[in-house]
Order: structure tokens, then sequence, then C-alpha cells
């Protein structure tokens, strides 16, 4: 595999690779393991967004499984790509601009920052899976103190994802950029998976 990840450090440049995928499909776990493996730093849309200190209705509106408005998102979440602090690094973006119209100025962001967007990769997770990982983590309690991780909260992120999500995906697979990963084996498996699947991408 470490032929496959130089080849792939070496295409990624300080590019960056956007992470998407169903709720609890991995996003965030995939994405630290994508970053350790690229020496890349981790962008999380949804990190930046809760650990704001902005207007009750906005916080209201994401615990209760609702996106942030767009505006809202873009003013917030897309200056993170021009810090310095990234400049000489790869980007790995868990979910950044997921809601439909977010997608033009996310890629037009990285652009801009020096972190072109090479790929997005979409780890999907049929609803029965969701269920069921949703179940355990809430089991486990290993996922802290979410407002979202409700029932009532999920079925909406589900909703949103199905209307607002994949037609940013279609976009992203309309230019070629779009790699779908079946996000139910294990950690390893799907890691393994994606790094196949990005070094297949970038020898076609």
């Amino acid at each position: 595999m470490d032929e496959k990840v130089n080849a792939i450090k070496k295409w990624l440049g300080t590019g960056s690779i956007n992470l998407f995928g169903e709720p609890f499909s991995g996003k965030d776990t995939q994405g630290e393991q994508l970053a350790k493996m690229f020496s890349a730093k981790l962008i999380s849309g949804g990190s930046i967004l809760r650990s704001l200190k902005e207007s009750e209705e906005i916080k209201q509106s994401i615990g209760s499984g609702n996106l942030a408005p767009a505006d809202f998102y873009l003013k917030s979440v897309l200056p993170y790509l021009g810090k310095s602090e990234f400049s000489n690094y790869p980007l790995v973006l868990s979910s950044v601009g997921r809601l439909e119209g977010e997608e033009v100025p996310t890629i037009e962001a990285a652009d801009r920052s020096g972190h072109t967007m090479k790929a997005a990769i979409w780890l999907q997770l049929s609803e029965d899976e969701v269920w069921k990982r949703f179940d355990k983590s809430k089991s486990l309690n290993d996922r802290g103190k979410r407002q979202d991780d409700t029932k009532e909260a999920l079925r909406v992120r589900l909703k949103r994802f199905a209307s607002d999500t994949i037609p940013v995906l279609n976009y992203y697979d309309d230019h070629n950029l779009l790699i779908k990963i079946d996000g139910s084996p294990s950690t390893e498996d799907v890691t393994e998976k994606i790094i196949d699947s990005l070094y297949n991408f970038i020898n076609n």
C-alpha cells in the first residue's frame, strides 16, 4: 500500500480531497486516517460549525439535524481553506460544501487558496446500516454529546442528505471528480478501498 500512498501524495500535492457520506458513514474517521497517510490537514465543516458561538437559532437548526444556511456556512467555513498554516499542505475535507449551491463556491475557494479540488469521495451507506450504526453508537456512547444524535434529528439528516447533498455529489460526478466507496465494511477495509480507488483514479 505504501507505493500507492506515495503516488497519491505526489498527485495530490497541496490539493484537496472532499469526503462525503450518509450519517454514520465514517467520514471523520476516514478523514483522520487519510490526513495522516497523506501528511494533510483535516478540515471538518461540521466540527467548525459546532465550535462557533453563534445565534441560538443556528445552534437549534444544526442540533435538529438541519444544515446551516448556505450564506452563513460559506461565510463561516470557507475562509478556513485559506489559513496560512495550511498553505504548504494538502487538505482532506470532511463534507465541506454539502448543501446544493455550495459546491461551486467550495471548489472556487479551494482553488483560490492553492488547494485545488482533486477528488470527492462518497462513502455510501444504506439507510438500514445507518440506523444500525446509530443504535450501536448510542449503546457505546462513543460520539460525545452531540445535539444532532437523536432519532428525530437523524431522520431529518437522512432526508436532507437525499434532497440537498445528492445534487452536490452529482455535480462532482458530472465533472469526473467523484469516487464512490462502499462504507459498510470495517474501517480498515474502507481505508484500503479508498487508497485503491484513488490510485486507480489517478492512473485512468
